[in-house]
């Protein structure tokens, strides 16, 4: 069984997506462009499926009561 503070540092895996997009200049340019897209784009883009893994592992990972 897993311990309540082993599932609190799983959680925080949850504010890598939030901090890779809440500093706009890491991002905020042209190049390099991926199938047309500024990278820009494709940067936010990619973080969607990143998110959704980590939520699932998250989630797979923290102890549940049921």
């Amino acid at each position: 069984m897993r311990t309540k503070r082993s599932s609190r540092a799983i959680q925080l895996l949850l504010l890598l997506p939030y901090l890779g997009l809440l500093w706009v200049p890491l991002y905020n340019r042209r190049e390099p462009m991926l199938f047309g897209f500024p990278f820009f784009y494709w940067y936010q883009l990619l973080w969607v499926p990143l998110t959704v893994v980590l939520i699932w592992g998250v989630y797979r990972r923290v102890a549940h009561e049921d």
